[in-house]
């Protein structure tokens, strides 16, 4: 009988004298055993955080907030300007009389003949260094007003072109009624005014995401221990894929809401054939919903200082950007939420109001003393009759979001925003009466049988069996729009 030995019967060799440098395992070598070598490394089980907190979320959180929603749309309405102030071109016909031809009112919403200027009001006309006293004398049902002005060499300042024109009053003799149509006057009667009524809408969209992993891997241990933002830790390696996809799928709610617009007319998003389907085959009506970025960009304000070329300049810009807030609600109190370039330009300019001297530092308001670390940031301050909080915004810092953008937009990119604090009161109609609420809040779908506000949901049959998959599928899902009432009040930074 013969034995014959396996060809590998003796693979471990004999203990030898020897001690060499690659006596650790080298994961990546490809000529050395790896794991068949008998040392061990000094293994660093925990995952390095290398970014710090990696989500952007947290910015709507802080100056708006949420409400359930059972429609397909939001309609609120908003009031109007009070007074009544137009832009258009004067028609100096001679000292006695002339004409204003009405284009837009005072926000630039074109005008024909609706405008609200009738005869016997108080005008002043204003042109570039001149202000003429008048008073209307005729509105023969069109665009042109004919005045006259109480000064009787007033015309003759003005010169024939671009000019506003600001109701201030009314003046009526004795006894004299509406109706009265006799004399020079009263060439038509008075009519009373009434206010323009306007709405405005936002559609929710509906985002989706999931996670999945194979029945195998989720049981599968490995050797590097996790932790992330949404405090999932341990060695299963899907518990951090699985809450990095709910971290990024939270940041899209809130990335969403600032970046989103509506899809116009020619837009070939939401034809049946296209990746938005059940929509109208008309078009792009039914797609996209209207961000905070696009609402400011279309019914608010947008400005381009306070970029850092130095503080007398900066705070020049800045004192423009309060003076459009005095034209608009003038709300006292505002947020302002910047990227980093914008806040130090910020803290330049309130720090070249607090030095004196040869570029000595004031201690009283920056709250320092010669044995601490100096303070040159600013969180807080007032400027006129307005209080502002300024914070950085991470959303437009981050290299993987709105920073990575700005870098290539140029002067496109979009440094900040200013939002008004407090609340604004409006006409719900679902209630039938006005309500408070902040100027700057999230509408999601919800009713008694489904809250769309943030749906998540496992199916498969990992954990609870639901399927025959032989996985672990984590769903998400939200339905939400963002509401921008009074954007007037806000300020876009660009």
């Amino acid at each position: 009988m013969a034995i014959t030995a396996g060809g590998n019967l003796n693979s471990v060799a004999a203990s030898v004298q020897q001690t060499l440098a690659t006596n650790y395992i080298d994961f990546t070598s490809t000529t050395t055993a790896g794991w068949a070598q008998q040392y061990l490394p000094d293994l660093m089980e925990k995952e390095a955080e290398v970014f710090g907190q990696r989500t952007i979320s947290g910015f709507l959180a802080q100056v708006g907030a949420e409400e359930a929603m059972t429609a397909d749309q939001v309609v609120w309405s908003e009031q109007s300007r009070l007074h009544l102030s137009y832009i258009g071109t004067v028609d100096a016909d001679g000292d006695v009389n002339g004409t204003f031809t009405v284009t837009t009112d005072i926000d630039g919403n074109a005008l024909t003949t609706n405008h609200g200027i009738r005869v016997n009001d108080i005008v002043l006309i204003a042109q570039a260094g001149v202000v003429v006293k008048a008073l209307c004398v005729e509105t023969p049902n069109s665009a042109v007003v004919s005045v006259e002005p109480y000064a009787t060499t007033a015309l003759s300042t003005l010169s024939d072109g671009a000019a506003t024109l600001l109701v201030i009053g009314s003046e009526y003799g004795k006894g004299q009624s509406y109706s009265d149509v006799t004399g020079t006057f009263n060439s038509e009667r008075r009519t009373a005014l009434t206010p323009q009524f306007k709405s405005f809408t936002n559609k929710p969209i509906i985002m989706k995401d999931y996670y999945e992993i194979s029945g195998s891997d989720a049981s599968q241990v490995g050797w590097v221990e996790i932790s992330g933002e949404e405090g999932q830790n341990g060695y299963l390696w899907y518990l951090k894929a699985e809450g990095d996809t709910r971290a990024r799928f939270t940041d899209y709610l809130e990335m969403a809401m600032l970046e989103s617009e509506l899809s116009d007319d020619l837009s070939a998003i939401g034809f049946a054939d296209k990746q938005i389907r059940g929509t109208a085959d008309s078009g792009a009506s039914g797609s996209g919903t209207e961000g905070l970025f696009a609402a400011i960009e279309s019914r608010g304000n947008v400005t381009s200082g306070i970029t850092g070329v130095n503080a007398a300049t900066d705070l020049a810009e800045f004192d423009a950007i309060l003076a459009e807030f005095d034209k608009q609600g003038a709300i006292e109190e505002n947020m302002m939420f910047v990227n980093r370039a914008t806040s130090l330009a910020m803290d330049d300019m309130l720090a070249s109001m607090n030095s004196y001297g040869a570029g000595g530092t004031s201690y009283g308001v920056f709250n320092n003393s010669e044995d601490m670390a100096l303070n040159l940031g600013f969180s807080g301050f007032r400027r006129g009759s307005y209080d502002f909080y300024k914070s950085d915004m991470r959303y437009l810092n981050d290299k993987a979001t709105r920073g990575g953008i700005n870098d290539r937009a140029g002067s496109a990119a979009i440094r900040g925003v200013i939002i008004p604090a407090g609340v604004s009161s409006v006409y719900d109609q679902a209630l039938g009466k006005n309500l408070k609420r902040p100027f700057l809040h999230v509408r999601y779908r919800a009713s008694q049988t489904d809250d769309r506000r943030m749906k998540s949901w496992v199916t498969g049959s990992v954990g609870a069996t639901t399927s025959a998959l032989d996985a672990m599928q984590i769903h998400m899902l939200t339905e939400r729009c963002l509401i921008t009432q009074g954007a007037n009040n806000f300020m876009l930074m660009k």
